[in-house]
């Protein structure tokens, strides 16, 4: 038995007559280094654990917790929460998740080479990746950065209502940040590859990433505004998709705070989008057998083919709503509570190539990068407008490079204008996959 659940089952026992309590239990260590020509610039190693404690009384919430699993923090914790339920305020939908018998998917996530690997052979994972992007192109004279990073963490989630789960991870990365440079002019571009395990790194992988976009945007000129299919890559997609997920928590639903409310059952996009959250899918360095309540991990369609399907669901959510949990809980680590959101979402992949994609636009745009994305996006509203930088699409054909220029639509007409999905479906650490999507109509303001 691992001994995050032991520590997690005395937290249980220690539970009053009318209480319903739950511990969420944590330990984490990662890896942080960072190379500037040829030289190590930082490089931490941290490790750290906690323990969170939640205790329900007459529908009062007392949350409380602790930075270390030392049985004395933990007793103090548990006291502590128990004080705070006392003063909570009543809500006849608070309580701990009850077992919904949903098995849970068996996931290997776990890669002991990120932990036996020497600290020295990291190093030199940011040391040859600086090599390799510098290697590709002689404009590229230098890097900000290049970087590697992992992450080993388990959890456990126990309660007083029988719920025992226990996770475990591992993952890493390495990333660069090159500089291009051609006629007193700079550019910049950024390039990642992430595995599961050490040994599947692809190094020239972000290298060529890196690379490619930087001394593809040397010679940026500002694009003449107008209404153009706008084609988002992967990470850019990524980034909305994120975006569109969010609003699709029966939090923000119950709230008033979504575009999708009182929806379901509606075309809400193109016919063609599937929309899919599955933190089962070991694609995903954000997967997980279990939800942050201990519920098992399922596959939930949000959008098939364009129509609205369902939201996600946490335990209060689902109490609230009269609607089974999804298995979606969350929580901003061991000193916060629950609540319902996207873990693992993405779109189901196309069948055309970004080339091809490209090449059945006549007037467009090619986004590489966008800014601006936490104030020029209203998940009420749906409002959207980015600063941007990418390609211009001529005739089918990437034609030269294009800076300085914002792009708006709204996020439920950009769904219901995607024209194409690419089949190039990209994981990256973090909770959404990327995909090609080409959307007509996007408004673009440049000179």
């Amino acid at each position: 038995m691992p001994d995050l659940v032991s520590i997690g089952q005395k937290v249980i026992e220690a539970a009053q007559p009318g209480e319903e309590i739950e511990a969420y239990l944590v330990r984490e260590s990662e890896t942080a280094i960072r190379v500037y020509e040829s030289e190590v610039e930082s490089l931490t190693s941290a490790a750290s654990s906690g323990i969170g404690i939640r205790i329900v009384s007459q529908k009062r919430v007392g949350i409380s917790y602790a930075g270390t699993l030392e049985p004395n923090e933990i007793e103090r914790a548990i006291a502590e929460a128990r004080d705070n339920a006392r003063f909570g305020s009543g809500d006849p939908y608070n309580g701990i998740a009850s077992p919904d018998g949903v098995a849970p998917a068996s996931l290997d996530l776990w890669s002991e080479d990120i932990i036996s690997v020497s600290t020295r052979a990291k190093i030199e994972v940011a040391k040859e990746l600086e090599r390799a992007t510098l290697s590709l192109d002689k404009r590229i004279r230098s890097l900000n950065s290049s970087n590697y990073g992992d992450v080993a963490a388990e959890a456990a989630v126990l309660n007083s209502a029988g719920i025992v789960a226990y996770s475990q991870q591992t993952y890493c990365w390495a990333w660069a940040y090159a500089l291009a440079s051609q006629d007193e002019e700079t550019q910049t571009g950024y390039g990642m590859h992430a595995s599961r395990n050490f040994a599947g790194l692809d190094i020239e992988y972000a290298a060529r990433e890196a690379a490619e976009k930087a001394t593809r945007m040397l010679g940026a000129t500002k694009p003449s505004s107008g209404l153009f299919c706008a084609v988002f890559e992967p990470d850019i997609a990524s980034a909305l998709i994120s975006i569109i997920s969010s609003t699709l928590s029966a939090e923000a639903v119950q709230k008033g705070r979504s575009i999708f409310a009182g929806r379901i059952g509606e075309q809400v996009a193109s016919k063609g989008f599937t929309l899919l959250d599955d933190p089962t899918d070991m694609r995903f360095f954000s997967s997980a057998a279990y939800d942050d309540e201990g519920l098992a991990s399922r596959s939930n369609v949000l959008i098939s083919d364009g129509e609205l399907k369902s939201f996600l669901y946490d335990s209060y959510t689902g109490r609230k709503g009269d609607h089974p949990s999804t298995g979606s809980a969350i929580r901003g680590g061991i000193a916060g509570s629950t609540s319902p959101g996207p873990r693992a979402t993405m779109v189901v992949a196309g069948d055309s190539s970004p080339g091809d994609i490209v090449a059945g636009i006549d007037e467009g745009v090619l986004i590489q990068s966008i800014s601006g994305v936490h104030s020029g996006v209203n998940p009420i509203s749906g409002d959207f407008s980015v600063g941007a930088e990418g390609i211009r699409i001529r005739h089918g054909e990437l034609q030269g490079a294009i800076k300085e220029f914002t792009i708006a639509s709204n996020l439920q007409k950009m769904l219901k204008e995607i024209s194409a999905i690419g089949n190039d479906l990209t994981f990256r650490p973090g909770g959404s996959a990327g995909v090609t999507l080409a959307i007509d109509n996007i408004n673009v303001s440049g000179s």
